[in-house]
């Protein structure tokens, strides 16, 4: 296996609000890093612990298009609801895994899951997305299978260090 040297670090860009209930740090793109050199990855947010207060309506973000991508997340704290006009959808809880293909395209929305809204807690989630190959852009979308994994990802400490997902999935 070849060895490749570390290119450059880059520090966590200012956050900002994806809806009303996603604080994310916008590192693809962005962090003067061209899209071309980060291909096949086209997005990567990572949403920092952050606390959220009780609340009866739940936050996110509303009905929204994706199309031509696969979208990875993970839920290291909280708990993410979420629909798509596919027919997918439901709940990733903490240390779950979801991917979603999106192919030729489909509304989604997400947003907290109403026993985590109402009690409120910290939330935290990287999630990264990548450019479907030509094949799967054409095709229509799945729905999104949640994994359960067999030991729960950690989130990576601030020293560096690497972490893996080993998981079973089903669907939901």
């Amino acid at each position: 296996m070849a060895t490749r040297s570390i290119e450059r670090t880059i520090a966590p860009p200012a956050p900002h609000m994806v809806g009303n209930g996603f604080r994310v740090h916008n590192f693809i793109p962005g962090s003067g890093v061209t899209m071309r050199r980060m291909s096949p990855f086209i997005l990567l947010d990572y949403n920092a612990p952050v606390a959220f207060t009780p609340s009866e309506t739940p936050r996110g973000v509303g009905v929204h298009p994706h199309k031509g991508f696969e979208t990875v997340t993970i839920a290291y704290k909280g708990r993410v609801a979420h629909h798509d006009s596919s027919g997918g959808g439901g709940v990733i809880g903490e240390g779950e895994v979801q991917w979603m293909t999106a192919a030729s395209g489909v509304l989604h929305k997400e947003y907290h899951e109403e026993a985590f809204s109402r009690s409120g807690g910290d939330f935290q989630e990287p999630r990264i997305a990548t450019a479907s190959s030509e094949s799967k852009r054409h095709h229509a979308p799945t729905k999104a299978p949640a994994w359960e994994p067999e030991y729960a990802p950690s989130a990576p400490s601030l020293s560096g260090g690497q972490w893996t997902i080993h998981s079973k999935w089903h669907s939901q």
